[in-house]
């Protein structure tokens, strides 16, 4: 009766895997690679050369804008404090700064994400043939019991492990959400700085 219990239990978590189309995004939310500037801007284009964006005041803030320990009004005092002294195309500038810096780390973490599903999906694959082989260690004709608990312990630690990974999944799938979230309301600090 316990092993059927525990094979009955652990029937949700792989199979719900199993029926995501993308195997190696365990996300909710749809995968995209990179932002666009647009997605995140509505002022000036930013100087065509990029030597603006690197220009050492410019390249100084916006490292230290984007980082997430920073409390974001705290970055907007930063952001207004060189405004103060600031064009537009400075601003634009500072604008690219940020986006890259903040789309760069996104995409990093996306590729994380994937190599954490796949190795998510993996398990789940194990995690099902583990199951496949109670299975047939059970409807044997005369049953390894041995073979039976060895399995039996290799399953649960094997569902403890993607059961822990799994919980650790919405964090893990909300850090891009959050990074977005900092360039938009970096780009509004910004854009609320321009001259008209």
């Amino acid at each position: 009766m316990r092993r059927f219990f525990l094979m009955a239990l652990l029937a949700g978590p792989t199979a719900a895997w199993a029926a995501q189309g993308t195997p190696d995004w365990p996300c909710v939310q749809p995968r995209q690679d990179h932002l666009s500037l647009g997605q995140v801007w509505t002022g000036p284009p930013p100087p065509p050369d990029t030597a603006a964006a690197a220009d050492p005041a410019i390249a100084a803030l916006a490292d230290r804008v984007v980082q997430r320990r920073m409390p974001l009004p705290e970055a907007e005092a930063a952001i207004a404090a060189f405004a103060s002294g600031a064009d537009n195309a400075q601003l634009a500038a500072l604008m690219q700064a940020v986006f890259d810096r903040i789309d760069g780390q996104r995409t990093n973490l996306i590729a994380g994400i994937s190599r954490y599903g796949n190795k998510q999906a993996r398990l789940a694959a194990q995690v099902q043939a583990r199951r496949d082989r109670m299975a047939q260690l059970q409807s044997a004709a005369t049953p390894d019991f041995d073979a039976m608990d060895a399995e039996e312990k290799a399953l649960d630690w094997d569902t403890r492990i993607f059961t822990d990974r799994q919980q650790s999944l919405t964090y893990v799938c909300e850090t891009p959400v959050i990074l977005e979230q900092r360039l938009f309301a970096l780009g509004r600090a910004i854009a609320s700085h321009l001259n008209p």
